[in-house]
């Protein structure tokens, strides 16, 4: 891959990095967690460990982007079908799921998200992460792609009412994939993704990626049950 050119953009896609036993597994799970909603945050599942694991294909290339040290901070399972074609508009990801609150400097507002504590920290922290998508099914622009708006990673926190018109006048992508391609960008980057024209299956491992501890001895949720 071109790192100089991830770094400028903010994306890239990995071709290809899970085999067909990889994907049957996490289509099985997505079939076991999602019950019908749109998404499901992930804890405790041993069998995606050697998925994500330095060693692995996912972790092998979280390492890439960030460093040998990385390990998975947080995962959500997503699925558009005909009864769960959702809209998400052009945004930022804020926050970061973390075990305990503890009072620290620059972090917050706090919030609970499927019983899992999550908290706003300062925008390095968020730059400093990778997030990662493993696709499950092929996403053409009629299968509601995620679109990203490239370069934005390196914007700082983007106020909420300049979204649009920045989304508007910028450079947009959208994310096409095969079974079995990852893609990868900057956590902040400013992403959305619309309705499926031809709704069917859209099953996403989204999973966030970071090799630092946090200060202030607040510690990432992580995927441990």
């Amino acid at each position: 891959m071109d790192m100089s050119s991830f770094e400028r953009e903010g994306a890239w896609r990995f071709e290809r990095r899970l085999g067909a036993a990889q994907v049957e597994a996490l289509r099985a799970l997505a079939d076991e967690r999602m019950e019908a909603r749109p998404g499901a945050r992930l804890r405790g599942e041993p069998q995606l460990n050697a998925l994500l694991a330095r060693e692995g294909p996912v972790g092998a290339v979280a390492a890439i982007l960030t460093s040998s040290e990385a390990w998975p901070v947080r995962a959500v399972m997503f699925d558009k079908t005909v009864n769960a074609n959702w809209v998400v508009g052009w945004h930022q990801d804020r926050t970061i799921a973390v075990r305990k609150r503890l009072e620290v400097n620059g972090f917050g507002p706090w919030s609970n998200k499927d019983g899992v504590l999550h908290v706003a920290p300062p925008f390095d922290v968020l730059a400093r992460m990778v997030t990662l998508r493993m696709h499950m099914d092929r996403v053409d622009e009629t299968n509601a792609p995620l679109r990203v708006l490239l370069g934005s990673h390196a914007w700082g926190r983007v106020a909420t009412d300049r979204v649009s018109t920045l989304a508007a006048a910028g450079r947009q992508m959208a994310c096409i994939a095969e079974v079995g391609d990852i893609w990868a960008y900057r956590t902040p980057i400013l992403h959305a993704s619309d309705r499926a024209l031809t709704p069917g299956r859209r099953r996403v491992l989204q999973v966030d990626y970071a090799d630092f501890d946090l200060p202030g001895g607040l510690r990432w949720q992580g995927l441990a049950g």
